[in-house]
């Protein structure tokens, strides 16, 4: 076989073996999940019927989907990059909650002064409380050691608890007596819409972030040197790698993505800091995350995948008498069965087939 050739059936079947382990997995679980209501005396196939319709099947559904979207997008990378690194980060619920509460913050102190700078301003806090909480996870790991995945996970406990210190006491709105939270947001500091939708200008910033993580990770030097420290640490170092700059950039970077996540879903969902903030964007994330295999380019249509689903839970209760959490029991099968699909990866013929061949040397 001519050189171009194998190598254009080598990059084929690489193709094909990064697809085909996500959609069997989402298949599988599909299966089961469609057991699992048959067993409580729920059709099937109309209830995947109305998934659809909830989710892709009308020009609304489409706009719930796509504003579901947006955060999951900007989430999934808090734990996709790291991940280029080797490590795996969880903590972006509690980068989000961080970030919308700087966002918020920020909005308050710069009441009255132009639009203009107010926005980017409640951007730039809210990536910085992003930053430092998934930045100080990776700086933990580099200089005492601690476990990224604990500490990540630690400190959106520790995120939430401040979340509702705030907006339960300093910054609490006086008039919101049953649901504490900060003050509204004037109008003018409201994240607009997208010409003839009402999704929100969060998904254009979602995608935008994700394409620069992937040139950042694909077509510069650091992300070069970022996915040999992932490879191997130790020879990363030995070639003179700063690998410890490297991770806590990174790691920060990760954050800052949540953080405006966060700062999106204030400026153009709620419009103050709450406790409601927490809705489990940060979790679902790291499925989508792992879904897509930590490239920021996949992380896009998985995020659209599960921002359908989330949509689809409000027709499913209300048609078929389901829970709106139903959604949230296919998102944990799906979880379950992709992490036991990645155990058997390379232990069975279908994972194992298109694995690249060295190309034969020319004679």
């Amino acid at each position: 076989m001519p050189p171009f050739l194998h190598g254009a059936v080598t990059r084929l079947s690489v193709t094909f073996s990064a697809l085909a382990l996500p959609v069997a997995a989402v298949a599988v679980s599909l299966a089961l999940f469609g057991a699992f209501v048959a067993l409580v005396g729920v059709d099937p196939v109309e209830m995947y019927q109305l998934m659809y319709r909830g989710a892709f099947g009308t020009w609304f559904s489409w706009q719930n989907t796509l504003t579901r979207a947006a955060p999951l997008i900007l989430t999934a990378l808090c734990t996709a990059l790291p991940a280029q690194l080797g490590l795996v980060i969880i903590g972006g619920e509690g980068a989000l909650v961080l970030g919308a509460l700087a966002a918020a913050a920020m909005g308050m102190a710069l009441n009255g002064a132009p639009a203009a700078l107010v926005l980017p301003a409640m951007a730039l806090a809210g990536m910085a409380g992003g930053a430092l909480l998934i930045g100080g996870a990776g700086a933990l790991r580099q200089w005492r050691g601690v476990n990224e995945t604990i500490s990540s996970l630690l400190l959106t406990y520790i995120a939430i608890a401040v979340l509702n210190h705030m907006v339960e006491g300093p910054l609490k709105d006086p008039s919101s007596l049953n649901k504490p939270s900060t003050p509204p947001l004037a109008d003018a500091y409201m994240i607009g819409t997208l010409p003839g939708s009402s999704v929100h200008w969060g998904l254009v910033a979602g995608i935008v972030c994700a394409v620069a993580a992937w040139v950042l990770m694909r077509r510069t030097t650091f992300g070069f040197a970022a996915r040999m420290v992932g490879g191997n640490p130790r020879a990363a170092r030995m070639a003179g790698l700063p690998v410890g700059r490297l991770l806590v950039v990174t790691t920060a970077l990760a954050g800052a993505a949540a953080g405006l996540a966060g700062m999106v879903e204030v400026a153009a969902v709620h419009g103050r800091a709450s406790a409601s903030l927490v809705a489990g964007y940060g979790s679902t994330g790291i499925l989508v995350a792992f879904l897509a295999r930590q490239n920021p380019l996949a992380v896009i249509p998985v995020a659209v995948l599960f921002g359908g689903i989330g949509a689809s839970g409000g027709l499913l209760q209300r048609r078929l008498d389901l829970p709106d959490a139903s959604v949230l029991v296919l998102q944990g099968i799906i979880f379950v069965v992709l992490l036991a699909s990645e155990a058997m990866r390379g232990r069975l013929r279908l994972f194992t087939f298109a694995r690249p061949t060295p190309v034969p040397k020319e004679a």
